[in-house]
């Protein structure tokens, strides 16, 4: 009978231990989130600071279909706000040209007969 005792508390025990570690994993997943959240609120803030608002659509538009590319301009343009060398407001235009630019290197293929 005292075995069966020792066994239920050992159940008991590790019962106990699984809830402990779930509410821990639960627990770093909302501040992962939460951290995620609070670093797409800065970079907004950022883009709301050095673009235009057609220029804020025009990205926008670019994101339905190519997020990638979205994501990829973006980026370039917080590191280079974060630099110092962005120091006035982006139109459209500009936009329109820095997305060209990055689609053209990648429209250049090679093909090679023989």
């Amino acid at each position: 009978m005292d075995s069966d005792k020792e066994l239920e508390e050992i159940r008991r025990r590790r019962m106990e231990e699984m809830q402990r570690s779930q509410g821990q994993e639960r627990a770093d997943e909302e501040q992962q989130r939460a951290a995620q959240e609070a670093e797409k609120a800065k970079k907004q803030q950022i883009l709301r600071q050095i673009l235009d608002i057609a220029a804020r659509e025009r990205l926008a538009n670019v994101r339905l279909v190519r997020p990638d590319l979205a994501e990829n301009v973006e980026n370039q343009l917080i590191q280079l706000y974060s630099m110092g060398r962005i120091n006035r407001i982006i139109t459209e235009e500009e936009i329109k040209q820095i997305l060209g630019r990055m689609t053209e290197t990648k429209r250049e293929t090679h093909i090679e007969r023989r």
